[in-house]
């Protein structure tokens, strides 16, 4: 009997889901995250997931893992000591970088830029040149190289990058320098722009590089190091990591281009969310993922996450396919202050982290979180153990919010109220950039909430974005492992092909896109995923002739077929047009073909649970008192495990389980469906069906 482990590690909590592979049947698992370590947290989870489960590590054949190092190492600045080659005359394409300064016109007055990952002082150049059309103009100095490469070894470099201009077009010479560098600097990993990204545009094809060479020495370490220590106790196990695109990289091309895994804890949340979503039958999506350090939001339309060609970390901003999200510093440990000079109530983006956490954990922490104002409205009973086995300490709670309202000369209910509605409106302003800024109305998606903190919040950041229902999934705390643990094995292959619509044809556009299918299909195999298991989606990157602006878009090779090259023109006028309002009537430009591929995920069969009547008096534990919407309230507090299909929860009311706790507020109720989600609706709004048929719905589970 084999298992499969998905295991989604976060500021302060380590979430496990456990699948047997053959019935089906899931375990779930919450422990404390370990900062200085996480592979410490990972085995304990392990030990209590397994415990849970009643069998061996041994069992577990597949460990599919979310993780933030390469986020945290990007956000910390500890990654390595990177050298860089380029091409002569292009030594500080990182200094010269694109000008653009965040903020309004006097936003270079405050602007710190952070320094580059590669410094100046550690980048040579390299006495060499190649034409756009991979033509070799200047022939590659190599005895110029191998003294700047000496002067590197004695700066004591621990990455090398090599970005030279125009490589994407001819790989001659960043190979050779590779062959060099292996004999003067052994040991130290390389880096190729060719490889990494063969896209044009030297500066983000450079930047990208450089923090896949930042971030490679750490992610290389903890990835031996995770799987080493799992193997000790589960052995023969298949290492996967998930890549920032929502798909899944194998433990060797993870370590060795970790650029990729720069969203990768987020991504597994978008992905189990979107799996749970296309079983209840919701196709548009706002997915909001509240964690103890921050909250990351995402959007899917019409069954399938919205992915872009750049991903953000801090102000790094890197060419790499992720899923679309925006992360906020918004989440249960976030730490509630007043500052002196405004004496005005602010909420993060600071946090308590796992250690020592909010003061309500009773581990030493005394700063005011979101958790200890949860703790003081009620809406956390005081009967719930946390993860399961964690007492809240109420006491503790009250006294570090007292420290805010005494600040803000407010009572302790009302500031604990302020800190909720704050927090709420920071998420808020995260999902008005993935949606309205975007050109997307919430109102026409629903929002489904999750992570350890999300439901507490759900209901009122649908009222407040009037997204409805607001899905509450079973598990809510532990979905991002889900996400990780039912998601495939995914990679992809671009090229640089520009070319006018008058200088190609649909054939040879085909043709390119099948090429790149192939390559990308091949690190498939050596993960061990048949072929017959492999999908492929196509992607152009296509512009206005004379246009610096590009958009990424969805193609099939059927369309290609049917239509020629107006299948991709028509559906990039329409996106343009959705985005800036206007469409030119210029020629088309292709920039980049591109071809990812997928193996395919586990099928996971979600039982439904049983049918009771609408009352769910059979599922109240007790009551508690509450704070909400100012008003003092004595709320039913419900044990999730005991609700049936078509019972609904009128608010106010406090829906618990393990990982959880839901907070459904006067004048809304929850819905509980056939599958377990909770879906709640105002009052006057009604409960509409779900906005697709089931048979839509199960095969958008079925892609994803």
């Amino acid at each position: 009997m084999s298992y499969r482990l998905g295991v989604d590690v976060g500021g302060t909590f380590t979430d496990l889901f456990l699948v047997n592979e053959r019935s089906g049947e899931v375990f779930t698992a919450k422990v404390p995250s370990t900062p200085a370590d996480q592979s410490i947290g990972v085995l304990h989870g392990i030990a209590r997931v397994c415990e849970k489960a009643g069998v061996r590590p041994e069992a577990i054949d597949h460990v599919m893992h979310g993780t933030t190092v390469a986020t945290n190492t990007v956000l910390t600045g500890t990654g390595a000591r990177c050298g860089l080659v380029t091409t002569r005359g292009y030594r500080q394409v990182l200094q010269i970088a694109r000008s653009f300064v965040p903020g309004g016109l006097g936003g270079w007055v405050i602007y710190n830029k952070s320094l580059p990952m590669a410094p100046l002082e550690c980048t040579i150049e390299a006495h060499e040149r190649v034409a756009a059309n991979g033509e070799i103009v200047e022939a590659l100095d190599e005895r110029r190289l191998r003294e700047e490469l000496t002067r590197l070894l004695r700066l004591r470099i621990e990455a090398l990058t090599v970005s030279l201009i125009n490589s994407f077009a001819n790989t001659a010479h960043e190979r050779r320098i590779r062959e060099i560098a292996g004999e003067i600097l052994p040991g130290i990993p390389i880096s190729l722009s060719s490889e990494v990204v063969p896209e044009m545009q030297e500066y983000e094809r450079t930047v990208t590089t450089v923090a896949n060479s930042y971030v490679r020495p750490r992610v290389a370490r903890y990835i031996a190091n995770l799987k080493s220590k799992i193997e000790e106790t589960a052995q023969d196990v298949k290492l996967h990591i998930l890549r920032s695109d929502g798909g899944l990289a194998g433990a060797v091309s993870a370590e060795e281009y970790p650029v990729n895994l720069l969203m990768s804890g987020p991504a597994g949340g978008v992905t189990g969310a979107l799996w749970v979503a296309a079983q209840a039958g919701f196709p548009n999506l706002l997915t909001v993922d509240v964690g103890g350090t921050s909250t990351d939001v995402a959007l899917i339309q019409n069954g399938a996450p919205r992915l872009r060609r750049e991903t953000t970390v801090g102000d790094v901003t890197v060419r790499a396919s992720s899923v679309d999200i925006r992360t906020v510093g918004a989440g249960g440990g976030s730490i509630a202050h007043v500052p002196e000079l405004t004496k005005a109530l602010r909420v993060g983006p600071q946090s308590a982290g796992a250690d020592p956490g909010p003061a309500a954990y009773g581990k030493g922490g005394t700063e005011a979180t979101v958790t200890d104002a949860n703790v003081v409205l009620g809406y956390l009973p005081e009967m719930q153990r946390l993860g399961g086995d964690m007492q809240l300490d109420r006491g503790l709670a009250s006294r570090a919010v007292r420290k805010v309202a005494d600040a803000l000369k407010l009572p302790l209910l009302d500031a604990a109220l302020g800190i909720y509605n704050i927090v709420n409106e920071n998420m808020v302003g995260a999902l008005r950039l993935v949606s309205v800024e975007q050109g997307y109305d919430p109102r026409d998606y629903a929002l489904i909430a999750f992570g350890g903190a999300g439901p507490l919040h759900a209901n009122a950041l649908a009222r407040l974005l009037g997204s409805w229902p607001a899905i509450i999934p079973p598990g809510p705390g532990v979905l991002c492992a889900l996400g990780d643990a039912t998601t495939a094995v995914r990679d992809e292959r671009s090229r640089t092909y520009v070319r006018q619509f008058s200088q190609t044809d649909a054939k040879e556009v085909r043709s390119i896109l099948r090429d790149l299918s192939r390559e990308a299909s091949k690190s498939l195999e050596r993960d061990g995923v048949a072929k017959r298991e492999i999908t492929t989606g196509y992607q152009v990157d296509l512009r206005y002739r004379g246009q610096g602006l590009r958009l990424t878009i969805d193609v099939s090779l059927e369309e290609i077929a049917q239509r020629g090259l107006d299948a991709i023109s028509r559906k990039f006028d329409a996106e343009h047009k959705r985005l800036f309002t206007f469409a030119l009537d210029l020629e088309h430009e292709i920039v980049t073909l591109r071809a990812s591929v997928q193996g395919r995920g586990i099928r996971l069969k979600r039982a439904g649970i049983a049918s009771g009547r609408s009352d769910p008096q059979a599922a109240v534990v007790g009551r508690q008192a509450c704070y909400m919407d100012g008003k003092r309230l004595s709320t039913p507090v419900y044990e999730r495990a005991r609700l049936a299909a078509g019972n609904v929860v009128k608010g106010p009311a406090i829906v618990m389980e393990m990982d959880s706790t839901t907070v459904i507020l006067p004048k809304h109720h929850g819905n509980v469906d056939r599958l377990g989600n909770i879906l709640i609706y105002p009052d006057a709004h009604g409960s509409p069906k779900p906005a697709k048929s089931r048979a839509s719905a199960a095969r958008a589970a079925k892609r994803h």
